[in-house]
């Protein structure tokens, strides 16, 4: 899968994905680094067929709004270290893998994962 972290979460979760085959790409890595626009997260998510995933909650108001990203992790865990969220995916990393052939819309809490249905 292809993965695109937005600027609110570590380059070190774009790392974790790429250890584990995935393709990721963090924002700091773009032409326009942190400043890149939703906008434009967005077209490239559509344009690179990437999964978007945030801690911003205007993602997920445009998914539910015009769907778009396609599709959107969203990590809902409050404010814990980059070692504790890494520690979260790596618990639940297949089931998010698996979740997306189901859904488009993922949500990434302290318990474990919310798979919104497709609308």
């Amino acid at each position: 899968m292809n993965w695109l972290i937005d600027a609110q979460l570590p380059r070190k979760l774009a790392i974790y994905l790429c250890d584990h085959g995935e393709n990721a790409t963090h924002t700091l890595d773009l032409p326009e680094s942190n400043r890149t626009s939703d906008k434009e997260i967005c077209r490239l998510s559509e344009a690179e067929d990437r999964i978007v995933v945030t801690k911003d909650s205007d993602f997920m108001d445009s998914y539910l709004l015009k769907k778009s990203p396609p599709k959107l992790l969203v990590v809902s865990v409050g404010n814990i270290s980059n070692t504790r969220l890494i520690e979260i995916f790596d618990t639940c990393f297949q089931e998010i893998l698996k979740s997306f052939s189901e859904s488009d819309f993922i949500e990434v809490t302290i318990s474990g994962l919310i798979i919104h249905q497709n609308q």
